[in-house]
């Protein structure tokens, strides 16, 4: 029953983006001042929620609110044109059924082919068909005209405030003052970020109307302009996020929705159908195709349960992962040094930008021994060169000769070759190997770190160095694409997933299969832990692995889920949800763990500020990091202080405040202790 309560509340919550089912069980109570509209609603949702469990539809999937909202705002706005009858009981039956089948269908379309989210666009589509069939349904009593009262009352508000809060309510069809201020306040209350744009978006598109219409009371008094708010909230906190530039984009889409609002309106008049929330989908929905279309950065790829959380998010994501997502090892062991990067001071220009040269040097800096007129003077010749990834070897070429010290063969630029077609898809050319050295032939297959040859001086090269580059086709010298590299030290400091600098000596690290194992989650296993603060015990809790829908593993608290992952020789902490204090203090102190150990060995991460912060300032500073992106910054330095120990500090620069942490591995899987400041969360059993 609870969940079943959960479900239908989280489709009153989903209409206004909102994440929770307490926001969604007061949206319902607002709807009871009209208790005929409020059943037709029901009506509706349940109807579509007991055939999606006829047809088996997952309950986590229903639980959401996303399949349901549709099919609420349809038994509404049904329920605000009929009386309550026999009849229009089995008219909102069959619309809620409708409405649903709809809503996966455009769902699943849009999703796979555009990528787009449907909003609610089922809701538009089957209210409009619904009104289209009602003319000729003449035994379908048409409702009562609003009775006074609360649905009436303006509380002497003024014209251009009072307009504000019914266009709020209306988009329930209660369009009253007392219940928008009733819902702005939910909005308030989970969402500042959403509050501020409703405003923005109601009052950019009512005194843009003004001035087109010449009247200002007509402008803000349209009901129609909720299509403004919920533009201003979806375009400029949810789909993008809050930042400087989607206030820009919110600001537009709501300016041309006001021409699209005033066409749809004079059009749809003809045939007594309301323009519902069409201008909001449609600009919404075409911001939002053209912005990701064009990969603007801008765009939530993944959305939080609130504005705030996926700005919180995205900035410490951009912080974490500079790296591409298209990754290679390094294709040497041992400590090499970056001679050229991308945009070289040489050679990596144009369509060839993005590559990489590496050279050996000792430790004053020079790449030979000697006077290094010889070959055999430097320190990379004949040096074996590895695989960076794993796939399907499609070209070779090493019976080019090695050139003398200062000489380039300007004709065959690439040298001697091995181009791999790596498993992802894209080609990995690796250029300069030695004469006669190419150890593997078209056709072969390759695991990463295999031997391909060894470091030469063919092609356009001065002195042997190994160069690397990523390109869309096995064509010897196509033109290259951004890459990253992954898992290895620079000058004592753990990289996961970066482009190290130029003149900076670089080393791969290879996976620690102790650590790999330290690390190795499954399903059901749970991690029971006693919480002590200054020594003494204050509570327990159980953490149990469990897996989402879309694959990714998470630790489940009865308060929340911490998510958690491994990538190419990394253990990282993603996100976490809920409100669980202990999970956000496991992410805080272990962000991320190499799966390679070396003593004192060290790295950065950066966290979500509201890991940190709480209350009126987490508010602040969520809002105003959207405009001052630094603001949010949170960064974490941690290093091996031993095979077991990892110790952390947490540096807030905005709050002033600085945190210490330790993190205790066991010796077989999991954490045996996680201490920050003078909290210890300390495992209490586990198995072996």
């Amino acid at each position: 029953m609870k969940d079943n309560l959960k479900a239908i509340f989280s489709s009153y919550a989903e209409i206004f983006f909102l994440p929770s089912g307490a926001a969604g069980a007061i949206i319902f109570a607002v709807t009871l001042v009209k208790p005929s509209l409020a059943l037709a609603g029901i009506i509706s949702v349940l109807s579509a929620y007991g055939f999606a469990r006829l047809v088996r539809m997952e309950k986590p999937f229903l639980q959401s609110g996303y399949y349901t909202y549709n099919p609420l705002l349809v038994g509404l706005s049904l329920g605000n044109l009929f009386q309550l009858g026999s009849l229009t009981i089995f008219f909102l039956v069959c619309a809620g059924i409708f409405t649903f089948l709809a809503t996966v269908f455009l769902a699943n379309v849009f999703w796979t082919y555009l990528r787009l989210p449907i909003l609610s666009l089922p809701f538009v589509v089957v209210s409009s068909i619904a009104y289209l069939a009602s003319l000729r349904y003449s035994n379908l009593l048409v409702a009562a005209p609003h009775s006074a009262g609360l649905l009436q009352a303006g509380l002497s508000l003024p014209y251009w405030l009072a307009g504000f809060f019914k266009a709020f309510g209306a988009v329930l069809f209660v369009p009253s003052v007392g219940v928008g201020i009733v819902l702005s306040a939910v909005l308030l209350r989970y969402s500042r970020i959403l509050f501020l744009l409703a405003l923005f978006g109601f009052y950019s598109g009512a005194i843009i109307r003004s001035l087109m219409l010449g009247s200002t009371h007509q402008a803000f008094a349209d009901l129609n302009n909720f299509n403004f708010i919920f533009l201003a909230m979806a375009v400029g906190g949810v789909f993008l996020v809050p930042s400087l530039t989607s206030y820009l984009m919110a600001f537009i889409g709501v300016a041309i929705s006001t021409v699209l609002m005033d066409a749809i309106t004079g059009f749809w008049s003809y045939y007594g159908i309301p323009a519902f929330t069409l201008p909001f989908n449609v600009v919404t929905l075409g911001l939002i195709y053209v912005l990701g279309l064009l990969l603007h950065p801008m765009v939530a790829t993944v959305v939080g349960r609130t504005p705030e959380e996926t700005l919180e998010n995205y900035l410490a994501n951009r912080m974490r992962y500079r790296g591409q997502s298209y990754t290679l090892y390094l294709p040497f062991s041992g400590q090499w040094t970056v001679w050229q990067g991308w945009d070289g001071q040489w050679t990596h220009k144009g369509s060839w930008r993005y590559a990489y040269d590496f050279v050996i040097t000792d430790d004053h800096g020079k790449t030979h021994s000697g006077d290094g007129t010889r070959l055999e003077n430097y320190y990379c010749f004949n040096k074996p060169v590895l695989s960076p990834v794993r796939g399907r070897v499609v070209q070779t070429s090493d019976d080019l000769p090695d050139n003398r010290i200062g000489d380039a063969d300007e004709t065959n630029n690439w040298g001697n070759l091995v181009i791999i077609q790596d498993t992802r898809g894209l080609f990995v050319e690796i250029s300069h190997f030695a004469e006669k050295s190419v150890r593997v032939k078209k056709g072969d297959w390759v695991e990463r770190g295999a031997v391909l040859g060894l470091c030469g001086n063919s092609g356009y090269s001065p002195q042997p160095h190994i160069h690397i580059q990523v390109q869309a086709t096995e064509t010897i010298g196509a033109p290259s694409l951004p890459f990253s590299f992954v898992s290895y030290a620079a000058e004592g400091e753990y990289q996961a997933n970066s482009l190290p600098p130029v003149n900076r000596p670089v080393e791969p690290l290879y996976r620690d299969k102790r650590l790999d194992h330290i690390t190795n989650f499954v399903l059901d296993d749970e991690l029971n832990y006693e919480v002590l603060r200054a020594g003494q015990k204050t509570s327990e809790f159980t953490l149990k692995v469990q897996m989402a829908p879309d694959g990714t593993f998470y630790l489940q608290s009865p308060r929340g889920q911490l998510y958690f992952g491994k990538h190419e020789g990394t253990f990282y902490i993603y996100r976490v949800t809920g409100n669980d204090p202990w999970l956000r203090l496991l992410f805080l102190a272990l962000p991320r763990l190499p799966l390679a150990y070396r003593e004192k060995l060290a790295w950065h991460d950066y966290v979500p500020v509201g890991l940190v912060a709480s209350g009126p300032v987490e508010t602040v500073i969520g809002f105003f990091s959207s405009l001052y992106p630094r603001l949010a910054t949170v960064k974490v330095n941690q290093c091996f202080a031993g095979e077991n120990r990892v110790e952390a500090s947490i540096e807030a620069s905005i709050l002033r405040e600085q945190k210490t942490a330790t993190v205790e591995l066991d010796r077989h899987k999991g954490f045996v202790s996680i201490t920050l400041d003078d909290i210890t969360l300390r495992r209490v059993s586990h198995e072996a």
